[in-house]
């Protein structure tokens, strides 16, 4: 709770009259989310307009309604502000009382391995013994409290809300994932980040971002804004790791398989196992499978030794016994033919690749992949990514992912053009997700890996708006035992 006056010293109010002395029990931008004294931020979003339902927040109990478009007619119990980029934020750090500055915050962005970066930070760092809070794709915690994700980075509101909670209840860190639509949207605003890790950056999201090139000046965005003292961690493998260094005023580290720099690792073996790895000259075996996943581990690796979280050997003793998160190269045993299914949330053409490129380099005989495209999303990387599977599998089935308020044919017949004549034989069409697994088991001989791709964690399947109960990994789990 805090005084509405206290509030307003960050904002700049042009027209209304705040009553002196009023109490504000919290923030809210949904009207659907109001409660008894809370101060309503009416902004106008990329589909809905919260200035639409000012009525609303006011039944609900606004004690008041900052307006941030000019042409709206004041009520009762509001004010008129000047929009800024930084306005959410701005009143979310003033009302959490800064939360952000009193935790290591971590920050995670690039296309691919946000999830497991992030994962393999909270879990090593709460081994480690310290409390610690992550924002992730697939869920929230705070120290071993879970609570439902629903955005990969959440609104400004919510994610100092959080950073406030994770205080409070004695978190010392916090590892958060960084989208690009976040950045562009000034959702992390006035969020005091430590560290900032680059993963990679590939083909996605241009259905927002419109090209490649915008979309890696907005992942650049974030590390422009880190500020001095704050260190900045980069894959120097990916071509643009440097590009995101450019700029930045923070403290420059890298980490690299292929070239030298202050975190190096070098590849000895790649099985169904795991890792056989070399990091900066101490050798280990980790559990994590496949090249991307030594990149993963090296971000890890990289990060905590800046933060001198333990020494050398006991933090590799650690990342030897992490795991990868769930959805992310998710492994299920089909005992009856001595196969493999792996469920992955492999939805761009970049991390499909490096998928079928680790389970080719591992697998005994042959692989039959699962791939479908979401709906209302980058049309673009449809053909890339049929195109793909029917190039590293030896049979492949075209399905659903989420169509969302597409039709699902249309997703089909733009992903079925960027297979070749020659293997149409080997590629189908189902577009029922549940029986495209269940022919994907069926045509697993022995010892052959099916790969399920594109949902991972996710708990459904968004048709038309409604988002139904779909979990690929429960789904293989029951077929194969029929």
């Amino acid at each position: 709770m805090k005084l509405l006056d206290e509030i307003l010293e960050v904002v700049q109010v042009i027209e209304g009259e705040a009553k002196v002395g009023v109490e504000i029990t919290g923030l809210a931008i949904d009207s659907r989310q109001v409660k008894d004294g809370n101060l309503f931020i009416a902004i106008a979003g990329l589909s809905v307009d919260g200035h639409d339902y000012i009525d609303m927040a006011i039944s609900k109990g606004a004690a008041m309604v900052l307006v941030t478009n000019s042409e709206v007619e004041l009520q009762a119990n509001c004010l008129r502000a000047i929009y800024s980029e930084n306005l959410l934020g701005d009143i979310a750090n003033q009302f959490y009382d800064f939360p952000s500055e009193n935790l290591e915050v971590v920050g995670i962005t690039g296309t691919n391995g946000k999830t497991t970066v992030g994962t393999i930070m909270h879990e090593t760092l709460t081994k480690l013994g310290r409390k610690c809070g992550l924002i992730s794709t697939v869920k929230i915690l705070i120290g071993e409290e879970e609570f439902e994700s629903k955005l990969t980075t959440p609104d400004a509101l919510t994610l100092h809300r959080l950073f406030a909670e994770m205080r409070d209840a004695g978190c010392t860190h916090v590892v958060m994932e960084v989208s690009s639509h976040a950045i562009h949207q000034n959702r992390i605003s006035r969020v005091d980040f430590d560290y900032g890790i680059f993963t990679n950056i590939s083909h996605d999201h241009l259905d927002y971002h419109n090209s490649f090139s915008e979309y890696i000046r907005v992942k650049k965005m974030f590390f422009d804004s880190l500020k001095p003292e704050a260190i900045a961690i980069v894959n120097i493998d990916d071509k643009n790791g440097s590009v995101m260094l450019q700029n930045t005023k923070s403290v420059k580290i890298h980490y690299a398989l292929k070239r030298n720099c202050e975190y190096k690792a070098r590849l000895i073996d790649s099985t169904m196992l795991g890792l056989h790895l070399v990091i900066n000259g101490n050798e280990g075996f980790y559990r994590l499978l496949g090249t991307f996943n030594a990149y993963n581990l090296l971000a890890v690796y990289a990060c905590l030794s800046e933060m001198s979280i333990a020494d050398e050997i006991d933090l590799l003793s650690v990342l030897t016994q992490v795991r990868p998160p769930e959805g992310r190269f998710d492994v299920v045993k089909i005992a009856d033919k001595n196969a493999l299914a792996v469920v992955d949330y492999a939805h761009t053409p970049d991390a499909l690749e490096n998928v079928l490129k680790t389970i080719k380099g591992i697998a005994k005989s042959q692989i039959v992949t699962i791939c479908g495209c979401g709906g209302d999303r980058d049309k673009s990387k449809r053909p890339a990514m049929a195109a793909i599977a029917a190039k590293l599998s030896d049979k492949v089935i075209l399905t659903s992912d989420n169509p969302r308020t597409e039709d699902p044919i249309a997703i089909l017949d733009d992903m079925e053009a960027g297979i070749e004549k020659v293997d149409d034989h080997r590629v189908f069409r189902v577009e029922d997700r549940a029986q495209a697994i269940k022919m994907g088991l069926m045509l697993l001989g022995r010892e052959d890996v099916l790969l399920v791709a594109g949902k991972g964690h996710e708990k459904y399947q968004e048709i038309n708006g409604v988002k139904h109960p779909f979990d690929d990994k429960r789904k293989i789990m029951e077929f194969s035992i029929r």
